[in-house]
């Protein structure tokens, strides 16, 4: 894990990196770089050469075979010290902290980044490590696209294909749609803004439809810009009291892919879904396609514009959240408008484009088992009214 390279990052230096970069060259011809090839990429002498990688093989940054030849393969942690040496090197992060996300195919950790002025404050962020390959290669090749007809490749070179594509994507999309906004990227790592709020799958909104709302206005301008997030859910989106934040851009595909109206219906069935399970709000799937498709072509302030109008709501401040947790309360639900648990029990999973869909009309909301105090008065009110008129 990445615990490896930082435990050993201080101590290396310009030439252990030298090393790791020739193996990483090296590696996208040979299974096993020769020692005889990192001595013509590192023109160290063949002694010093040698006492450097068994170090290098000592601290797990590097594994080394000797049949049928003697050679090096670099892995996720050699990786990982490439990455955070480019980030330091670019003053991108000046230090990172504790791991606060980890899934299948990512490890998240959380990072400074530099003041720009010396008197400023530094800025949190995080640092997305991809870790394609840690799942199976035939499962990765049949659900990501920019893997193309690749047969051959090493995992490392999966992982930074997968970052570069979500970098490039993000750095496309901020600030038109509401996402952490990308900072660096180098080899399998993105350096990128905190997203805001807590995970929607650990949330109670206490304004659940205007939240809705608000991610579906998110899928409309990214639809309206070509792409289709491809892997959305209540496990990549943030909410907070500013709205939401969509994120894992890796997968996502463009309106040209031969699957593309399917690829949408699932992202827009899954979060519908997540609302009709856990708040009882039914949107019908078909309809609110529909609106999606509609709005294409729009500029954001129009889309905003024009959801705004037709839904009738606008900001958070609108509702009545008073009410609504006095309604709660009532229920016995003694929660903030965010209930955040902790961040490190995330899961950053993907999901294959073949996984099965669920249809909101065959779930039943699930019904609340205490009565409104007012509802109850009301009627004791109503039945007092009728015996007195009978007498």
């Amino acid at each position: 894990m990445i615990d490896e390279a930082l435990r050993v990052f201080k101590d290396l230096d310009s030439k252990d990196f030298r090393i790791l970069t020739g193996i990483e060259n090296g590696m996208k011809h040979f299974e096993w770089v020769p020692i005889e090839e990192l001595n013509k990429y590192t023109r160290l002498p063949f002694e010093k050469l040698e006492y450097r990688l068994k170090k290098l093989v000592r601290n797990k940054l590097v594994v080394r075979t000797t049949q049928p030849y003697e050679g090096f393969q670099i892995y996720f942690e050699g990786y990982d010290a490439l990455a955070l040496n480019a980030f330091v090197k670019r003053k991108s992060i000046s230090a990172i902290g504790d791991e606060v996300g980890v899934g299948k195919e990512s490890v998240i950790y959380e990072a400074i980044l530099p003041p720009e002025l010396a008197i400023g404050e530094p800025v949190p962020v995080v640092i997305k490590f991809h870790r394609e390959g840690r799942t199976s290669f035939k499962q990765i090749k049949r659900v990501r696209e920019h893997l193309g007809e690749r047969e051959h490749f090493s995992w490392i070179y999966a992982a930074r294909l997968a970052a570069q594509r979500e970098y490039r994507i993000m750095a496309e999309l901020y600030p038109k749609v509401s996402i952490p906004k990308p900072f660096d990227h180098n080899r399998h790592a993105i350096v990128m803004e905190l997203a805001k709020g807590s995970l929607l799958a650990k949330t109670k909104l206490l304004a659940p439809e205007w939240y809705l709302d608000e991610i579906l206005k998110q899928v409309i301008i990214t639809y309206s810009l070509g792409i289709i997030h491809a892997d959305l859910s209540e496990y990549n989106i943030f909410a907070s009291e500013d709205g939401v934040q969509l994120i894992d851009w890796p997968q996502y595909v463009t309106l040209e892919h031969p699957h593309a109206d399917e690829i949408l219906e699932r992202d827009v069935s899954n979060v519908l879904t997540h609302f009709f399970r856990k708040y009882g709000i039914k949107r019908e799937l078909d309809e609110t396609i529909r609106e999606i498709k509609s709005e294409a072509g729009k500029s954001a302030e129009e889309i905003k514009e024009s959801t705004e109008s037709r839904l009738g709501k606008g900001t958070i401040e609108e509702w009545d959240l008073e009410e609504a947790l006095e309604e709660d309360f009532e229920e016995g639900i003694e929660e903030d408008v965010f209930q955040e648990e902790d961040f490190e029990a995330e899961k950053f999973e993907a999901e294959s484009f073949e996984a099965e869909e669920f249809e909101a009309e065959e779930i039943e909301p699930k019904e609340t088992e205490v009565e409104d105090l007012k509802t109850q008065n009301l009627k004791k009110a109503a039945s007092k009214k009728e015996n007195s008129d009978k007498e």
